[in-house]
């Protein structure tokens, strides 16, 4: 595994563990269909759509594309005996086989099944019986090949681009927050869009990190990993849960529109300067929250429902706010405030960890 490593540092273009890994199952499998004289192309065609993420994809989904094979070759022997090699054929072979792989809830196998179904009528024996296994065993030496280069051979290790992801949004949401209020209190000429489309990529950058954790959870069910390894990746996916909260709040303040004089001069650079300092502890390691901050929300929690009674808008004709836009932009930033220490709780957790182990080695 080390010298396959060690080769892909010479190659002319970086070339991913994944698509490396499905080079190795086509030549194994070519080579397997060779050496016994059976056609090549469907166990290739096979092996390449069968490398999936994780060891335990490959396993999982390879008990449903056997069977799913299995009802496209045998569907594709029976129209051929109907019609032979018409274009109807073609046309039913793959139709009948999504449709009957769907029924008994074999998705994850319709596009080999259907591959297999298809790519079997132009090369069919006078014999039936004997196309249809020989099909069959073809797909399923793919199946099997790629499934076990995908267990044994460079095991994906998702946790490197979790942790850089994970750091990368905290700095990403540091910095939209900071824009953000200065969008919300008119500092600035910015465009709301260009906030909203850099929430819309924090957002999906978080959703693909997700993916990489359960990716990383799926892998370890069969690759060994460390105490530390684990503690360090749970500590990572707790941040993440923390940022989802917090990208919550900041979605919130999107949404809320202020008028020109909403808060007075000392109101609006009190919440101005907790948003920095919220930004600024975001963005450190540690996330250290300083006395300073914490004097800041004491003023801003003792003045909460204060200013809300002092804002609440009230038209008799028509209706009373009970959380006008002012209260609620105190109320999403002292929630802020609420994640932030627990963020903070959690980075000392952490070191707590790092000393245990130290002590322990």
């Amino acid at each position: 595994m080390r010298m396959i490593q060690s080769y892909r540092r010479f190659l002319p273009i970086p070339i991913g563990s994944r698509t490396l890994k499905t080079g190795i199952s086509v030549f194994i499998t070519a080579l397997i269909c060779q050496l016994l004289h059976l056609p090549v192309i469907f166990a290739v065609i096979t092996a390449i759509v069968t490398v999936e993420h994780t060891a335990f994809d490959s396993i999982r989904k390879a008990m449903i594309r056997f069977p799913a094979s299995a009802i496209g070759a045998f569907l594709a022997v029976s129209f051929y005996g109907l019609f032979g090699k018409s274009a109807i054929t073609y046309a039913l072979a793959a139709m009948m086989t999504i449709a009957v792989c769907h029924k008994l809830k074999l998705d994850e196998g319709i596009v080999v099944a259907t591959l297999t179904a298809v790519a079997m009528i132009p090369e069919f024996q006078s014999n039936y019986l004997v196309s249809f296994f020989v099909r069959l065993g073809t797909t399923s030496i793919g199946i099997i090949v790629s499934t076990a280069v995908n267990f044994f051979l460079l095991p994906p290790d998702y946790t490197k681009n979790i942790y850089k992801n994970v750091s990368d949004l905290y700095q990403l949401t540091a910095h939209l927050l900071v824009q953000t209020s200065r969008w919300l209190f008119k500092e600035d000429h910015i465009k709301k869009h260009r906030l909203d489309l850099s929430y819309k990529q924090i957002t999906r950058e978080m959703e693909q990190t997700y993916k990489w954790i359960q990716y990383q959870r799926e892998e370890w069910k069969y690759h060994k990993h460390s105490k530390n390894e684990m503690k360090v990746f749970q500590h990572a996916q707790k941040k993440l849960n923390l940022l989802q909260q917090i990208l919550y709040h900041l979605g919130n303040l999107h949404y809320i529109q202020l008028k020109e004089h909403s808060f007075k001069q000392e109101e609006k650079k009190l919440l101005q300067s907790i948003v920095y300092s919220i930004s600024v502890i975001l963005k450190t390691p540690d996330h250290h929250i300083p006395d300073e901050h914490f004097k800041k929300i004491k003023q801003l929690d003792e003045e909460f429902w204060h200013w809300k009674e002092e804002h609440v808008c009230q038209t008799p004709e028509k209706y009373q706010h009970h959380f006008p836009p002012e209260t609620i932009v105190l109320y999403e930033i002292l929630c802020l405030h609420d994640v932030l220490e627990e963020l903070h709780q959690l980075a000392n957790n952490r070191d707590q960890i790092n000393v245990d182990d130290s002590n322990n080695s």
